[in-house]
């Protein structure tokens, strides 16, 4: 499953690497090993894309509010793994408050994930509350990798609960230097800690930790913040 060097990537836009292919999880998971991912919108070719810098969440720097740290530690929800990966998804799939009805995570994106959630690639953190699904996140593992993709929240602070549990799982199970992948800035990961770095170094950290070895399972420790 070839893809060019990341670093023919463009400059303008920025990491644009390919076009065309196919969304199957050979070619998947060999893009995610190169530091490589696809975001595309309707009526778009496939594009591949390796932006420089690159945004990560190393987990030690999750910064956390003196609000989320009460929630957290109020524990008034449940985290859930992998129980209804295709409704999260579809609820990061639903236009956000103040913005359009556009998504980049079409039916084809949601079939592609899905059949890697079936063969233990693709994993969802879930957040539930009362009873309802009420925020989480999905993104790929591999070795010691987690390249996140989206999250969604039906509550306050829902995905931030859902990260920081994620950020907690992976500094004690791979330690600090084990990134969360962010793929590009927002300020509202930035707030939480996210930062950028040279995609040199990042690809080189990833080609290092996709071989590491992973997890037999993606459950979630119930002592996180207790």
């Amino acid at each position: 499953m070839p893809f060019p060097p990341v670093e023919h990537a463009l400059h303008q836009p920025n990491g644009l690497l390919a076009t065309g292919g196919d969304l199957s999880p050979e070619r998947l998971l060999a893009a995610y090993r190169r530091g490589i991912f696809p975001w595309f919108g309707p009526g778009d070719p496939i594009l591949w894309w390796s932006p420089d810098p690159r945004m990560v969440l190393f987990p030690a720097e999750f910064r956390l509010s003196q609000s989320l740290r009460k929630t957290l530690r109020r524990h008034a929800y449940e985290i859930r793994t992998d129980t209804v990966f295709a409704q999260v998804m579809r609820a990061c799939a639903a236009p956000r408050d103040g913005e359009g009805g556009g998504t980049w995570i079409l039916e084809e994106m949601i079939a592609a994930y899905g059949a890697l959630h079936r063969q233990g690639h693709a994993h969802s953190v879930e957040v539930w509350m009362d009873g309802e699904l009420a925020g989480g996140l999905y993104g790929v593992h591999i070795g010691a990798m987690f390249f996140g993709e989206s999250m969604f929240s039906r509550r306050r602070d829902a995905s931030k609960i859902a990260l920081a549990h994620l950020a907690a799982q992976w500094q004690r199970r791979y330690g600090d230097n084990s990134p969360i992948d962010c793929q590009m800035h927002t300020a509202h990961l930035a707030s939480l800690g996210a930062r950028e770095i040279p995609r040199t170094e990042f690809v080189a950290r990833v080609q290092e930790l996709v071989n590491c070895k992973s997890a037999r399972d993606f459950e979630f420790d119930p002592d996180l913040f207790r």
